[in-house]
């Protein structure tokens, strides 16, 4: 006889765009969001036994998710997702967890004649912020940040040579080519007891976003790239070294490629190897480069 392993359901795809005002200065700040809030608990009567008693409707899901965005601050992201997974898990009793999803568009306040401007703003990149929340009633707060399409390149820097050549290798090595790619990046918080915890120390949030951007983006640019594995790896075990409640870091990069073309076809014209000037850019297919750096629990244990 079938039962029912797993199941969860709410709203996606939930826009929501807040206004902070600063009544003294005239100013103002945007944020702007996509919300994911899905709901686990004693639900499964609503698929075994057509038992919408269960149910809490997703349509008042969305409704939740604008009301808690009015009365609570938006930013940091990650405090908002633990209000509003507390919500639920407070206000209905048979709802044990709530998975909450973030993402955050970016906004980049504009420089007029010099000076910031008030209440203008513009879209510099697709680049996003992430916060995943997951608020259990039995195991606390759960919360995993990260930026998502930190696209980035540099024209010269990076190799790749020494790898396995056999059969199937076509493959050249090169000893300086250009590096692009989008930066997936995501880092682990140690567990919160309750939104409290959450609360305090907010601060903590916003400081890792700043200073794990800025690692990625520094170290993309200086180091010397002997691979992606290479060069994803110090980024990852610095943001554990200067974000010392984070337990792990994540990260995907694809390889986007920029290929050589020979022109020598056309009066010797040269653009191949130190030559190479104009390239071809590359859709697919790229490579895709994973990894996940966790602490080493001997380590923390010494501490």
């Amino acid at each position: 006889m079938p039962v029912l392993a797993s199941a969860r359901y709410g709203k996606d795809n939930v826009r929501v765009y807040k206004v902070q005002k600063d009544e003294k200065t005239g100013v103002q700040s945007v944020t702007e969001m996509t919300v994911c809030c899905l709901l686990e608990g004693e639900i499964e009567t609503s698929y075994t036994a057509a038992d919408n008693s269960v149910v809490v409707a997703t349509d008042s899901i969305k409704n939740t998710i604008y009301i808690k965005a009015k009365e609570h601050p938006v930013n940091p992201p990650e405090l908002y997702a633990a209000h509003l997974g507390r919500h639920f898990i407070s206000t209905y009793s048979h709802i044990t967890t709530a998975h909450i999803k973030l993402v955050v568009h970016r906004w980049t306040r504009m420089t007029v004649d010099g000076a910031p401007h008030p209440h203008s703003f513009y879209r510099d990149s697709e680049e996003k912020r992430l916060v995943e929340a997951t608020v259990s009633r039995s195991s606390g707060i759960a919360l995993r940040s990260g930026i998502v399409g930190l696209s980035v390149l540099k024209s010269t820097g990076s190799a790749f040579h020494g790898f396995v050549r056999d059969e199937y290798t076509t493959l050249p090595e090169v000893w300086d080519r250009i590096l692009s790619t989008d930066i997936d990046c995501s880092w682990t918080w140690k567990t919160f007891g309750g939104v409290e915890a959450v609360e305090k120390g907010v601060e903590r949030f916003d400081q890792a976003y700043e200073k794990a951007r800025a690692i990625l983006m520094r170290t993309f640019a200086n180091d010397y790239s002997a691979s992606v594995q290479n060069t994803m790896y110090k980024m990852a075990e610095e943001i554990l070294d200067v974000v010392p409640e984070v337990d792990r870091v994540s990260l995907s990069l694809p390889n986007k490629h920029y290929w050589e073309i020979d022109l020598s076809w056309h009066k010797g014209l040269k653009n191949t190897g130190k030559d190479a000037e104009v390239f071809a850019p590359q859709t697919n297919p790229n490579g895709l480069i994973k990894c996940e750096v966790a602490r080493d629990e001997r380590t923390v244990a010494i501490r």
